[in-house]
């Protein structure tokens, strides 16, 4: 997946269209990510033991080719590239053509 945990995106398509924010989780077989407070839908919970009922807010996944990786070097929206190295792979903006840091996993 080009598009991994922490990275920032625009939603392109959508309710949402023109926000941005980080990817929260990534859904790699369904080809989802979560983006955090963005495609929150309402839900009515009933009360459940020590869970209080009403209305809250649920995240749900988009579809990836919805989202576009906001470039850290340029800041703007851009397609990733992949360059091959002798220790692996890395991606690359296609715009500036630096290095996008992989990140740290949690």
């Amino acid at each position: 997946m080009k598009i991994q945990k922490g990275d920032k995106v625009k939603i392109m398509l959508g309710k949402d269209r023109g926000k941005e924010g980080k990817v929260e989780f990534v859904l790699v077989k369904r080809k989802k990510v979560f983006v955090g407070g963005v495609n929150l839908y309402k839900r009515h919970v009933k009360k459940h033991g020590n869970l209080e009922g009403g209305i809250i807010d649920l995240p749900k996944p988009m579809d990836i080719s919805n989202v576009a990786l906001i470039c850290p070097n340029c800041n703007k929206t851009t397609k990733i590239g992949i360059k091959k190295l002798e220790s692996g792979k890395t991606r690359i903006c296609r715009k500036c053509k630096k290095e996008i840091n992989t990140n740290a996993k949690d």
